[in-house]
């Protein structure tokens, strides 16, 4: 029998060396997944930032045109469509990242908007500072930062198929099934019995946000696979998604628009926020598993993370006060802070 004539060669020191490369592959795989999950982390926050300063300039250009003596469309005005431009990008942003970081950790970081419009409104456009939102801001952000610290680590490699094989899960059968029941009979009073209450509206736009949330990462998951050089694009189901994604997102605008209309943005916002949030979440555990074999611990601190953005986004939100005002904000000759 011939025996080993390097270290490397004895058994134990070979399992060593098994397990060490086992570890390391381990470690890169971790890496990687949340290097990709931090980059879809910054793509929501910047887009969500973007959408919070795009409100305020749109805010301002409203107030310029309501100052002139000479009334114009808002659509003539040049700031306002640089508002609408960064909310195209701030959208955009928002729509990639479901590409690298799940649903249910995507979804929540739309409180930096609301943080932001907070913010940006008592830095550029003047409104008095209130603890609320200094309360709110700061619940808001460590919400945030338990979000990120404890999301699902999973990364997912969406292929064509893939999608079609998470279609006919028998979860996500039962929860479509259920969700188009809850959907039909909300506008049954809607349409039929003229029932606008807030929560019948919002509830709608949230049941929409479900399709919503599932359709865009499929196909920004689907676009990042096609970038790698594995086309997706060619797959019927692509398409499908696609047309999912639109016609959900137009009726969410009906819905939300409806609602804004009856009630107050103060009401409308921060509803909206928890519903819209929840509804990701649920579809992002149902259909794209994102939850499967997490720990107990790691889960309760994520669903606490948006219990704190919930709160804090409703502190911002409360009681704030919507003043008309006969002047710019923004004096030619006064710069905020000097």
């Amino acid at each position: 029998m011939a025996l080993p004539t390097t270290l490397d060669q004895l058994p134990w020191n070979a399992a060593l060396a098994e397990q060490g490369a086992s570890n390391g592959s381990h470690a890169n795989s971790w890496y990687n997944t949340n290097k990709t999950q931090l980059l879809g982390v910054l793509l929501a926050i910047i887009g969500n930032f973007l959408i919070s300063i795009s409100l305020n300039i749109q805010k301002y250009a409203h107030l310029q045109l309501a100052c002139q003596a000479d009334q114009k469309p808002y659509y003539t005005s040049t700031l306002w469509w640089c508002g609408i431009s960064l909310m195209g990008l701030g959208e955009l942003g928002n729509a990639a990242a479901y590409g690298f970081a799940p649903a249910a950790l995507i979804a929540p970081l739309g409180c930096v908007s609301v943080i932001g419009s907070a913010f940006i409104s008592v830095l550029f456009l003047k409104e008095a500072m209130r603890a609320a939102n200094m309360l709110g801001g700061t619940l808001a952000i460590a919400g945030t930062y338990l979000l990120v610290t404890f999301a699902p680590n999973v990364t997912q490699e969406l292929t064509a198929t893939k999608i079609q094989n998470y279609l006919v899960s028998w979860q996500f059968l039962i929860y479509a099934i259920l969700e188009i029941i809850i959907f039909c009979i909300l506008l049954y009073f809607y349409k039929r019995k003229d029932l606008t209450h807030i929560v019948v509206l919002l509830m709608m736009v949230a049941l929409l946000a479900s399709p919503t949330i599932i359709s865009v990462k499929a196909v920004a998951g689907m676009i990042t696979f096609s970038a790698k050089g594995k086309i997706q694009l060619t797959y019927p189901i692509f398409y499908i998604m696609f047309i999912i994604m639109v016609t959900s997102c137009v009726f969410q605008v009906k819905f939300l628009n409806h609602a804004m209309q009856l009630y107050n943005a103060t009401v409308v916002v921060p509803i909206n926020f928890v519903f819209f949030t929840t509804s990701a979440i649920i579809a992002g555990i149902i259909f794209y598993q994102e939850f499967q074999g997490a720990a107990f611990l790691s889960v309760f601190m994520f669903l606490f993370g948006c219990l704190l953005s919930f709160l804090g986004v409703f502190i911002i939100t409360q009681n704030q006060k919507e003043e008309l005002l006969h002047v710019p904000y923004i004096d030619c000759g006064h710069i905020p802070g000097k």
